[in-house]
């Protein structure tokens, strides 16, 4: 069986037995891996911390026939730490590695891996808050799958823009016309806010008053749900950005 080598960030782990694990990583090149690290769990391990939640890595894998197998694993990025150590990052860390799990499904590519990686070593720095973070990821993550928000011209009927209404069933805003009853309303600080977030204007974003961030946030978790076809379950632990 071959061995290969893959630059990877840890998604998740399950403990496997007394001392190994299961590791769910998003890589570079081979997509979504499911690897057993064997012996991680001793205090003897020589690459343990290496594999733990939103750590980066360059691997040596050994292929399996359901699971591969974890040679050797060198740093990359070290953005666990600093992660966990505050409650807001922790908790939007790992609702952008539920979303990559789901996404690299059907859609694994180097853009995607990149684009995590990015947003873990922006949430370990501090750069921006932790939700503007979260949200943004979630919006480009979706984009390079190709369900990219529509902001501007209305989705249903290609009416020019800007609109009032955002439904996430119909793939963005839509105008008056088209939106049905109890469409969550717009204002134009928000729609200028989720732009602002898919384009990675972080000087817009983080200009933006917190009602803007608070219905933004609102708006991105329900349109990523709903393309992902299933709930991600850590936004509910998660606090909107100031």
């Amino acid at each position: 069986m071959p061995t290969y080598r893959d630059e990877a960030v840890v998604l998740r782990t399950h403990k496997l037995g007394e001392a190994d694990r299961i590791v769910t990583m998003l890589s570079r090149r081979h997509g979504k891996i499911r690897a057993v690290a064997k012996g991680v769990r001793r205090t003897s391990s020589k690459f343990g911390a290496r594999l733990e939640p939103f750590m980066v890595a360059d691997l040596q894998l050994h292929q399996g026939r359901s699971l591969d197998v974890v040679q050797q694993a060198e740093s990359l990025g070290s953005y666990g730490t600093d992660i966990a150590a505050h409650y807001d990052r922790y908790t939007a860390a790992h609702a952008m590695a539920e979303a990559a799990d789901r996404l690299s499904d059907a859609d694994a590519t180097p853009q995607q891996y990149l684009l995590l990686v990015g947003g873990l070593r922006a949430l370990a720095r501090g750069d921006h808050a932790a939700r503007s973070v979260l949200d943004s990821y979630l919006l480009r993550a979706m984009a390079l799958s190709g369900w990219a928000p529509g902001l501007d011209d209305c989705t249903r009927c290609g009416r020019p823009g800007p609109h009032e209404w955002f439904i996430a069933q119909l793939g963005g805003v839509v105008c008056g016309a088209c939106a049905p009853a109890g469409a969550a309303r717009l204002r134009p600080e928000t729609g200028a806010l989720l732009r602002a977030l898919l384009a990675g204007e972080w000087d817009a974003v983080e200009a933006t008053d917190a009602g803007a961030h608070q219905a933004a946030s609102g708006l991105v978790a329900a349109y990523a749900q709903w393309h992902l076809e299933r709930g991600i379950r850590s936004l509910s632990h998660l606090e909107v950005a100031p």
